[in-house]
């Protein structure tokens, strides 16, 4: 992880690192980095060039900070625009030969300008402040996302299912049981752990998890797995999408975010005196991510086809409110088997999805848990059932509320909120809401099912 607030110039542990690319069989190196609309951007460089890139960086234009999904630039308040350039860092403590591109190696990139100082609106560069933000108060976060994806068959016009069968079914299963088994290698090959891989319920849909790390590396992690699946999708004539949905009739692809909280002592989720085992410290944690949640939205499930996915009694977790093992509120907390508490006991955050970028994402959530501990803000009652099944004057009455419905909706509460406002810094939190404002605008008069197709492969 880069951690400095200057360029690192280690030229010569640079040499080492590419020294063993090479013996890989590496040729070529892509740098990425994800922009506020949640899309992958990438420079490259031949490996003969990385290790002058890790120390004088690649160029870049600031520009992408205000760039759509749709790749169109409407500047904001203080970025976006013609002017400038930054520089590209790969961290090469996180360069991987990809198993999936035989030649290629990835590598994420944090953001710098010309003079070397770190760039105000590094999405990267955030996560890690966040993250040292946690360890001055004696707390470690350790995340993992989950990955949803659909396959449809390359090369079609329209969107045309790879296969298709009972959901989570086995038939699904031995229609892609040589894809799974050489997806699981390539990730292996690359250092990622998988948890588990298997048939999801919507139409053609795949999902599988990794195991949970520091934050930043799950957002790298993120980055990674999605570029695999879709690499090794291309091999067997498919393509690989991760939108929230292809079919509004259909149910969509969530992201989701598992959380634990963690002291010197270890876990803090279970074994304490708060409801289902939580140590005061992470009750207030998840209290805060619970308080932010609407403001989270904006980040983590911004764009407008993310609204398609976030309907009632789809386990899409579109309830202000937190439950345990509740898959219909979008804070479940996950207590493990009994006696496993104290490696497996986690938070799931439901409502986001791909249009996210990971490392707001982790930040952000990251950011709102310290808050909360900052309050000493406490959990409601937990809530169980669909909340979809209450009156309004029931639901109102549980302190349950919905999470925006439009995505201007959830970028005035992000607008409103102090307490991301605070530790995104005004120039990252005014381009993100500049980027869901204009992807509203542009998609205000698109029904459902041109909204889903326009955005079927951009994610």
């Amino acid at each position: 992880m880069v951690t400095a607030d200057r360029i690192p110039a280690d030229a010569a542990d640079a040499a080492r690192r590419v020294e063993s690319l090479e013996l890989a069989g590496v040729e070529l190196v892509e740098l990425s980095f994800v922009d506020n609309a949640g899309i992958t951007r990438v420079k490259t460089v031949p490996l003969g060039r990385l290790a002058s890139a890790a120390v004088h960086g690649v160029g870049a234009s600031p520009c992408f900070d205000t760039f759509g999904s749709d790749d169109l630039m409407v500047p904001g308040r203080y970025l976006g625009g013609p002017d400038g350039d930054l520089r590209l860092i790969p961290d090469l403590d996180r360069a991987v030969a990809l198993a999936g591109a035989p030649g290629w190696a990835w590598a994420p990139a944090d953001r710098f300008t010309q003079d070397g100082a770190r760039y105000v609106a590094c999405q990267r560069a955030f996560a890690t402040r966040q993250v040292a933000a946690a360890a001055t108060q004696g707390l470690t976060l350790r995340m993992a996302f989950e990955h949803e994806w659909i396959l449809g068959r390359a090369g079609e016009p329209a969107f045309i299912p790879a296969f298709d069968g009972p959901a989570y079914g086995q038939i699904r299963l031995e229609h892609v049981a040589a894809y799974a088994r050489e997806l699981v290698s390539d990730l292996q090959a690359q250092g990622l752990s998988v948890d588990q891989f298997h048939p999801e319920y919507a139409l053609a849909q795949l999902e599988l998890s990794v195991a949970a790390t520091d934050p930043v590396a799950a957002a790298d992690d993120a980055v990674l797995v999605r570029h695999t699946i879709r690499t090794r999708s291309l091999h067997h004539g498919w393509r690989a999408t991760f939108a929230p949905s292809v079919d509004p009739d259909g149910a969509g692809s969530g992201a989701h975010l598992h959380l634990s909280v963690h002291n010197t002592d270890g876990t803090l989720m279970s074994g304490g005196p708060g409801p289902a085992g939580l140590h005061p410290a992470a009750e207030s944690f998840l209290a805060g991510v619970l308080r932010e949640l609407p403001a989270l939205v904006a980040i983590g499930a911004g764009h407008p086809v993310s609204l398609l996915r976030l309907l009632p009694s789809r386990w899409a977790g579109i309830w202000q409110c937190w439950g345990i093992e509740t898959r219909e509120t979008a804070l479940r907390l996950i207590t493990g088997l009994p006696g496993t508490g104290t490696w497996s006991a986690n938070a799931e955050i439901k409502c986001f999805d791909a249009t996210a970028n990971p490392y707001l994402l982790a930040g952000s959530v990251i950011a709102a848990g310290l808050a909360g501990i900052a309050d000493d803000l406490k959990l409601p009652a937990p809530v169980t059932g669909d909340p979809a099944l209450l009156d309004p004057v029931q639901q109102a009455a549980a302190g349950i509320h919905r999470l925006p419905t439009s995505t201007t909706e959830a970028a005035t509460a992000l607008e409103s909120s102090t307490t991301l406002a605070t530790a995104l810094g005004p120039e990252l939190h005014d381009a993100i809401l500049t980027v869901r404002r204009a992807e509203a605008d542009r998609c205000a008069g698109l029904d459902a099912a041109k909204l889903a197709e326009t955005t079927r492969w951009r994610w």
